[in-house]
C-alpha cells in the first residue's frame, strides 16, 4: 500500500516557475515508478511525466517537454515536477501516482495503482 500527499501548488503568472511536491507513504515506494498527470475543467486527466523506479529514465508529454522535469529522492520518498515557462495552459488539478515497474504503459491512468488527492496549479495570463 502506498499513500501519496502532493504539495506545491498555488498560483503563479505567466513564465513563472513552480515546483511540485508528492510524499508517499510506505517502504515499498522506491519500487514503483511515478507518474504526474494533470485535469483541467472539462478536460480528461492526461499524462504529464513519469519517472523510473530508479530514476534511469524520465518520459514527458510532448505538451511540458523542455518545460517540466520529473525528479524523486528515494531517501525521502518524495516524487517532484518542477515546472518553468508556465502558460495559461497548465492551468489544472496536478497529481502524482504510483504503477508497477512491470508495466511499461506511462500514459493510461489504469496502469497506475494508486492516487493522490491533487494540488491546484493556476496560470493567470
Amino acid at each position: 500500500q502506498v499513500q501519496l500527499v502532493e504539495s506545491g501548488g498555488g498560483l503563479v503568472q505567466a513564465g513563472g516557475s513552480l515546483r511540485l511536491s508528492c510524499a508517499a507513504s510506505g517502504r515499498t515506494f522506491s519500487t514503483y515508478d511515478m507518474g504526474w498527470f494533470r485535469q483541467a475543467p472539462g478536460k480528461e486527466r492526461e499524462f504529464v511525466g513519469g519517472i523510473k523506479w530508479n530514476s534511469v529514465g524520465t518520459y514527458y508529454a510532448d505538451s511540458v517537454n523542455g518545460r517540466f522535469t520529473v525528479s524523486r529522492d528515494n531517501a525521502k520518498n518524495t516524487v517532484y515536477l518542477q515546472m518553468n515557462s508556465l502558460n495559461p495552459e497548465d492551468t489544472a488539478v496536478y497529481y502524482c501516482a504510483a504503477k508497477p515497474r512491470s508495466s511499461s504503459n506511462w500514459y493510461a491512468r489504469n496502469a497506475y495503482d494508486y492516487w493522490g488527492q491533487g494540488t491546484q496549479v493556476t496560470v493567470s495570463s
